[in-house]
């Protein structure tokens, strides 16, 4: 029996992800959507810890343009000059190894799931309209879709003939908590665990998921964080304010 952690969205702040490590329940493997880098100011120990404790990963748009695989053209400012900052502060075994990142979706030898940073069908797409996200599933070829890139936990079902949006109902804005949903047999899912790093699903606390196949269930999680210590490194990095101030935005 496994127990399968799903994290996404890690952006180089670690003390997320610190929290949320020392939060999450036992797990028997990672399962990483993406973007580890870009936006906060501790590229390399995010990647450090994730290679540690993980072996199951999919890239991200930023791991792309943080490595030099794309420009970053496409972002807006404060993004762009993050991802220009990232390439200069990696250390040369992380670049190449980010740079080497899969693109998704890629699947998982013994369990009914793929992975991938976006859509199944387009890495960098952003599934985020419940139309977009039953006609996915319309179309997946797999039950379970993981996926991250709009760091909006939740996520998609379509069960006994209808397709609906999966909201986490969680009864704290400021605590440890976590919400479980239960998996129909037969059922299709598309399911987002959160971003870690940069939530903006207007709730700022750091975000993952928990699979239990055996149990077919999906247990959300949201962790308070050093959000002060997490923004002093950005500003201390010289980044742009806003990717420090949104921390506390949720946004």
């Amino acid at each position: 029996m496994a127990r399968i952690l799903i994290i996404s969205d890690l952006h180089a702040n670690i003390e997320a992800f610190d929290a949320c490590l020392n939060a999450a329940p036992a797990y028997d493997r990672v399962w990483n959507l993406g973007d580890l880098v870009g936006y906060g100011a501790s590229p390399n120990e995010v990647i450090t810890l994730s290679r540690r404790i993980g072996d199951t990963f999919v890239r991200g748009n930023h791991d792309k343009a943080c490595s030099g695989i794309v420009e970053p053209h496409d972002f807006n400012a404060a993004a762009a000059m993050s991802a220009l900052w990232t390439r200069d502060q990696l250390t040369p075994e992380h670049l190449e190894w980010v740079h080497d990142l899969p693109a998704g979706p890629i699947t998982c030898d013994g369990f009914p799931a793929q992975l991938s940073h976006g859509s199944p069908f387009d890495e960098d797409h952003y599934l985020i309209d419940v139309v977009d996200g039953c006609q996915t599933l319309a179309e997946a070829r797999v039950a379970l879709n993981l996926f991250g890139h709009t760091h909006i936990q939740g996520g998609f079902a379509e069960a006994d003939g209808k397709c609906f949006r999966i909201i986490p109902d969680y009864q704290s804005d400021t605590e440890l908590e976590q919400w479980t949903f239960e998996m129909q047999p037969g059922a299709g899912y598309l399911i987002n665990p959160g971003s870690i790093g940069q939530p903006r699903d207007g709730d700022f606390r750091a975000a993952f998921a928990l699979w239990l196949p055996q149990e077919n269930s999906i247990t959300f999680y949201r962790v308070p964080y050093n959000i002060a210590g997490a923004q002093n490194k950005i500003r201390r990095a010289g980044l742009p304010e806003w990717l420090a101030h949104r921390l506390s935005l949720g946004r």
